[in-house]
């Protein structure tokens, strides 16, 4: 089987995360700036074989777009035109920055840890991730 890679899209970074070959488990991968997103993941399937891209998609309780709405929906463009055989799927990413802050207190991590926001993202990529792993029949 291959991969599935999960992207956090943010204005100046990107969280990622990815599963293993047998799509289990989610791990964080890596935190890029958003600006070097596609060459990183020209890069990473070129070593790997990635079958799916989830990215999170912002939205208010009500469904409706969040100032990083637009941001996403151009990150989906550009990722549509530099792998045009590669399916997208979007997924509801309320709160994952959220548990991902939660996450690291209970993991134990040093406050100044914490306060790295590319920690955040990276983490908040593979809650996404295995939340999408865990759901029957994605």
């Amino acid at each position: 089987m291959a991969r599935i890679i999960s992207i956090d899209y943010g204005g100046k970074r990107t969280g990622l995360a990815v599963t293993d070959p047998l799509q289990i488990i989610a791990t964080g991968l890596a935190a890029v700036e958003s600006k070097d997103l596609i060459t990183y993941l020209q890069k990473y399937f070129i070593a790997e074989q990635v079958e799916l891209i989830i990215i999170g998609m912002p939205t208010n309780w009500d469904d409706s777009d969040t100032h990083g709405t637009p941001l996403v929906k151009a990150a989906i463009k550009k990722l549509e035109k530099a792998f045009p055989t590669m399916p997208i799927k979007t997924v509801d990413e309320r709160y994952t920055s959220k548990m991902a802050k939660a996450a690291m207190i209970e993991m134990g991590m040093k406050k100044k840890d914490r306060q790295i926001k590319s920690n955040v993202d990276v983490i908040a990529a593979t809650i996404m991730l295995q939340e999408y792993l865990n759901t029957p029949n994605p």
